[in-house]
């Protein structure tokens, strides 16, 4: 159920209501509120940099998910499993940036697949370390 969640969430910010065009009104004068002297190039690429961030951020999430919905179990995290999750989270980035390809606002783009998949192995990479950590933690007794 999360992860069904999380692919509704991105779908939505696929949508106009996260275009650039919109993005840009609560960015550019948070900026301006921030740094008066800031200039429209610079305004320009802190929005550039947000949004591929956030492209980023939402994939490893999406991966993150992916991996913990499809894991078996406490055991060591497989190979094949880690490839196949990025295969899923890169199939869904692609439907993702084809869906946008049909909002007026919106355009797909083949370079925000790379940042989704990049971020994809992020997630995966940052899950995988966590689960080696709490694996060779071990369990606490319950006797007190």
């Amino acid at each position: 159920m999360p992860v069904v969640a999380w692919m509704l969430v991105i779908s939505f910010a696929s949508t106009d209501l996260m275009s650039a065009a919109h993005t840009s009104r609560f960015i550019g004068p948070f900026l301006r509120w921030l740094a008066p002297e800031i200039s429209a190039a610079s305004i320009l690429a802190v929005q550039f940099f947000v949004r591929k961030a956030a492209h980023l951020t939402e994939y490893a999430i999406l991966a993150a998910l992916l991996l913990r919905a499809l894991r078996p179990g406490r055991g060591k995290v497989a190979m094949p499993l880690l490839l196949w999750t990025l295969f899923i989270a890169a199939a869904y980035a692609m439907l993702d940036e084809f869906h946008q390809s049909f909002v007026t606002s919106r355009t797909g783009s083949p370079r925000d697949v790379m940042i989704d998949v990049c971020g994809a192995a992020v997630g995966l990479a940052l899950y995988w370390i966590v689960s080696l950590r709490s694996a060779s933690v071990p369990a606490r007794s319950q006797s007190a």
